[in-house]
C-alpha cells in the first residue's frame, strides 16, 4: 500500500464496525491509492453518506434526518439553524455556515427526503444501493464534504459559503418555498443545486404539475346502474382526455409528457362505484400556463369532479458554460424555481437520474468522490 498502515487501519476498522466488511475491500482499493488527508476525507465521505441512507425520510417523515445532520453539522463546529416547515409530524429545513455570517455569497444545497419506499443500505462491488442513494442524500454528503476540504485547505473563508437541506422536493416543494420566505437572506452570488447529474452540468431541466382529483358518485346494486352514479366511469373519462392531449414540445428540452401515477375507486365488482381518485403528473417542457389550465379544466368541466391539489413550477434554464464540465439536458424538475433571487444557478450531482425512484437505486463510490472535487471546482469559480 501506498498509504501508512495506521491510518488504513484506523479507517478500515472505523468502517468495519459501523456497515458490512464487504466494504472495506472495496475502499482499501481506493484509499491505497490517496494521499493521506484526501484517504482521511472519502472515508468521512463515505460514512456519512451510509448514515444518511441508513435513516428513512421519505416526505414527510425528515424529523430523524434532519436531527441527524444538525448535530453532525455543530460537531463540525457550524452554525446551524433549523427552519421548522410543519409541526406535526415534525419537519424542518437545515441552513448551516462557518463562523457568525450567515449572509454567505454561495450556497450549496439540495434536499433529505425521498419518494417511497424504504430500501436499506447495502454495499454491491462497487455500487451503494438504498433509497435516497442517488436522490440526493449523494450529493447532500459530497456538498458537506466539499466545503470540509476547502476549509481545511484555508480555501474559503467564514461568509464564503452557507448549506442548505430542505425537506418535501419530492411532493410539494414545501422546504425549499419555506427557505425562499424564512431564510432572509439576499447576498447569494451563486447557489449550486445538487441532483443527479451525471457529473454534468445541468443545462436546463423541465417542470412539473403534480394533481390529485377525487370523484363523489353514488354506489348501486350494479345490476342496476341506473340507479347509481359511477365514480370510476367518471375518472376514466377524465384520465382518457388528458392521455389524448398533445402536450407542449419545446425545442430543447423535448415533449412534455404525462404519467397517471395512482388510481383508486370503488369496493366490489357487483357495486357502482361512490368514490374514486387519482394522482397524476405532467413533465412540462413549454407552456406552463397551457398544462395548468387544461389540469384545471378536465375538473371544471366534469361534475362531481375535485380537483383536491396542484402543485406545478415552470421549467428551467440555467448556468452551464463552465471549462472543464460537459453538460446535460433533464427531464426530471426540482426545487431551482421555488427559491426566488438574481444568482447564478447550477445544476450538479454525482449518479444518474435513471438509477433513481427504482428498487435498485445506486451511486458508485467514484462517483461520490468525484462530485466533491466537482462541487469545490464550482464553489471556488463562485468567489
Amino acid at each position: 500500500m501506498k498509504v501508512s498502515s495506521i491510518s488504513l487501519a484506523a479507517a478500515a476498522a472505523s468502517m468495519a464496525s459501523a456497515m458490512s466488511l464487504q466494504w472495506v475491500p472495496f475502499v482499501e482499493s481506493i484509499i491505497e491509492q490517496l494521499p493521506l488527508a484526501k484517504e482521511e476525507s472519502n472515508s468521512k465521505l463515505f460514512d456519512l453518506h451510509r448514515k444518511l441512507v441508513e435513516i428513512p425520510s421519505v416526505s414527510g417523515t425528515e424529523e430523524k434526518v434532519g436531527e441527524f445532520l444538525k448535530e453532525y453539522l455543530e460537531n463540525l463546529d457550524y452554525t446551524v439553524e433549523t427552519q421548522v416547515v410543519q409541526e406535526s409530524p415534525k419537519r424542518f429545513n437545515v441552513y448551516a455556515y462557518p463562523g457568525e455570517k450567515r449572509d454567505t455569497r454561495v450556497l450549496l444545497t439540495s434536499h433529505i427526503d425521498t419518494v417511497p419506499p424504504f430500501f436499506p443500505y447495502r454495499v454491491e462491488g462497487d455500487k451503494i444501493y438504498g433509497r435516497g442513494a442517488v436522490d440526493a442524500k449523494n450529493c447532500v454528503a459530497s456538498q458537506i464534504s466539499a466545503l470540509e476540504e476547502l476549509r481545511a485547505a484555508g480555501e474559503i473563508e467564514d461568509g464564503d459559503v452557507a448549506l442548505l437541506f430542505v425537506v418535501d422536493e419530492e411532493s410539494t416543494g414545501a422546504g425549499m418555498k419555506f427557505a425562499n420566505r424564512k431564510t432572509g437572506v439576499d447576498s447569494w452570488e451563486t447557489v449550486i443545486f445538487g441532483e443527479p447529474t451525471e457529473l454534468k452540468l445541468g443545462v436546463g431541466h423541465k417542470g412539473i404539475a403534480l394533481a390529485s382529483y377525487s370523484v363523489h358518485g353514488k354506489a348501486s346494486h350494479s345490476g342496476y346502474p341506473e340507479l347509481g352514479v359511477s365514480a370510476n366511469e367518471i375518472l376514466v373519462d377524465l384520465l382518457n382526455e388528458l392521455l389524448e392531449t398533445e402536450w407542449p414540445v419545446d425545442d430543447l428540452l423535448g415533449p412534455s409528457t404525462f404519467n397517471i401515477g395512482k388510481i383508486s375507486g370503488g369496493v366490489a365488482g357487483n357495486v357502482v362505484p361512490a368514490e374514486a381518485e387519482a394522482l397524476v403528473s405532467v413533465r412540462i417542457a413549454h407552456d406552463h400556463d397551457f398544462v395548468v389550465s387544461k389540469i384545471k379544466q378536465a375538473a371544471e368541466s366534469r361534475p362531481r369532479v375535485n380537483l383536491d391539489n396542484l402543485y406545478s413550477v415552470a421549467p428551467q434554464y440555467l448556468s452551464y458554460d463552465v471549462p472543464g464540465f460537459d453538460n446535460i439536458i433533464l427531464k426530471y424538475s426540482t426545487d431551482i424555481p421555488n427559491l426566488d433571487g438574481n444568482f447564478t444557478k447550477y445544476l450538479y450531482g454525482p449518479g444518474s437520474i435513471h438509477q433513481a425512484h427504482g428498487a435498485e437505486e445506486h451511486i458508485t463510490f467514484s462517483d461520490l468522490i468525484d462530485s466533491v472535487d466537482g462541487y469545490k471546482r464550482l464553489v471556488k469559480l463562485s468567489l
